[in-house]
């Protein structure tokens, strides 16, 4: 019977405790490896138990990366006398390490690891987390650090929301007026900002650093009010149906109007006047820019939530943003909506209810637009409201947060459910990965953050990470390793969420 290791989260595929004593981590142990792992080791570690081990030739903590194995795997041995990770690939050195972090143990001998061996792998490629920097505006040391705690769970993507209808958030050398016109607000008032070009490569970079992959997102043709602060020539008119007023007369920010900027949170009532040449050439700008200004192969176009926009406009701008951002070279990503008039090889993501209603005409809609992005050769990333949108209140009473997928959302659903059977008609075969979002209409600062994406993204990583049909794939066991990070996350300066589900100080 497999053995549970508490604190691994996510589970690795497979763990076989070995007889024998612990390995002590003390200052002589020295490391030896590839320079960045290495480095990204000595640094964890000394996070984590303020022991700043040496790199030296001679080395009982040796790392490396031998190119065997699916990508992102990797193998850990410890035992008394040594420690060895070896990884298919340096992002799988990397989990590795992070791995090696989850098992330090701290007691009478000091810290120790316990002797193990561990082979482990990904589930599925994509495991993200998307951060809206649109609704609030964060800066770059707020981002660069949920990259750093994102991967420590093994996560890969990193997935920007870089505008809406209340600001643009990047800069371009090709339409100036977006961020001097359209970056200055955000939701109730609160002060805006903007990345520059400058600023984007260092997300890009530190994320590269930990193994992640940037996935920038400009929304169309909906959630684009501030394109037309910057452009009116560009925008349509508001359409203010009975939801945007109901969300008027719920969260306040006022009306929407043409050329004011927009502080609420109602959604649906801006478009783009699509067939003119004008927003041609800026689509062509916006995506032209950004597409050499991102290494990474994907480009979000959104796509969602576009209720101001006839059916027939709609369709003919989302053919025409993915075909544009495929003559780029890049793969186009976007929500589910889009599925019937994306061009080929789309990724789809899919932000509905973990179980979508069978039966009805919606849930059959859906489906058939999310079977449209494979039959044309793309795949789905799934994100499902409510269990994977971290801007969700994590119980009723919560001062953050909002309760529209399915009320509060517990860490505990947050864990129980499993992609394969979130959508009928989309396989294991299907998916590309799992990602959790945080929407930021009522997040404004960094502990903010903190207390609305942990514990709940342990979830998401595990469910993207681990195998499925593992043993210890179970909320109870789950529950028990979660508590097991919950030191490492105070000696990280985590503000976590402490929910009452997790039994923190039995760690």
């Amino acid at each position: 019977m497999p053995v549970a290791v508490p604190a691994l989260v996510p589970y690795p595929r497979s763990v076989s405790p070995q007889d024998g004593a612990p390995f002590r981590l003390t200052p002589d142990a020295a490391v030896t490896g590839p320079t960045d792992a290495v480095a990204d080791l000595i640094e964890a570690i000394a996070a984590r138990t303020g022991i700043r081990l040496t790199a030296e030739a001679d080395a009982r903590i040796n790392l490396d990366v031998d190119g065997h194995g699916a990508p992102e795997s990797y193998r850990l041995r410890v035992d008394e006398h040594a420690v060895r990770i070896t990884g298919a690939d340096a992002a799988g050195l990397a989990h590795g390490i992070r791995t090696l972090v989850q098992l330090l143990a701290a007691g009478n001998a000091g810290w120790t690891l316990p002797a193990i061996q561990i082979e482990d792998a990904p589930r599925f490629t994509h495991r993200g987390l998307m951060l809206d920097v649109a609704r609030h505006f964060f800066p770059v040391e707020v981002v660069t650090r949920l990259i750093d705690h994102a991967a420590a769970l093994k996560l890969n993507v990193l997935h920007l929301h870089l505008s809406d209808d209340q600001g643009w958030r990047l800069a371009l050398s090709s339409r100036p007026e977006l961020v001097e016109r359209a970056a200055g607000t955000s939701v109730g008032g609160d002060p805006g900002g903007h990345y520059t070009a400058a600023d984007y490569r260092a997300i890009i970079a530190h994320a590269t650093r930990r193994h992640m992959t940037v996935i920038p997102e400009f929304d169309g043709p909906g959630h684009t009010h501030a394109v037309g602060l910057a452009y009116p020539e560009l925008a349509a008119a508001p359409t203010i149906t009975p939801g945007v007023l109901d969300a008027v007369r719920e969260f306040g920010g006022g009306t929407p109007a043409a050329g004011t900027p927009y502080t609420g949170i109602a959604v649906g009532f801006s478009s783009l006047r699509i067939g003119t040449p004008e927003v041609a050439a800026f689509l062509a700008d916006v995506f032209g820019e950004l597409a050499t200004m991102t290494p990474g192969p994907y480009l979000h176009i959104g796509g969602d939530e576009a209720h101001g926009t006839a059916d027939a406009d709609y369709a003919a701008y989302i053919g025409g943003v993915t075909r544009l951002v495929t003559d780029l070279g890049k793969v186009p990503v976007a929500w589910h909506e889009a599925g019937a008039a994306a061009a080929p090889g789309t990724i789809g993501q899919y932000w509905g209810f973990v179980h979508a209603v069978t039966g009805t005409a919606e849930a059959a809609e859906t489906t058939a637009r999310l079977r449209e992005f494979v039959r044309g050769g793309g795949r789905v990333i799934l994100s499902p409201a409510d269990a994977v949108y971290l801007d969700m209140k994590p119980r009723a009473d919560a001062p953050l947060g909002l309760t529209w997928a399915n009320g509060p959302t517990s860490v505990e659903r947050s864990y129980r459910w499993e992609p394969s059977r979130a959508v009928p008609g989309v396989r294991e075969s299907d998916i590309l990965g799992v990602e959790a979002a945080l929407w930021t209409e009522t997040i404004r600062t960094r502990e903010d953050v903190d207390a609305m994406v942990f514990p709940r993204l342990a979830s998401a990583a595990e469910i993207g990470w681990s195998p499925a049909e593992a043993p210890e794939r179970t909320w109870d066991g789950f529950r028990t390793r979660l508590a097991g990070l919950g030191p490492g996350w105070t000696a990280a300066g985590i503000g976590f969420d402490r929910s009452p589900e997790i039994p923190w100080g039995e760690a």
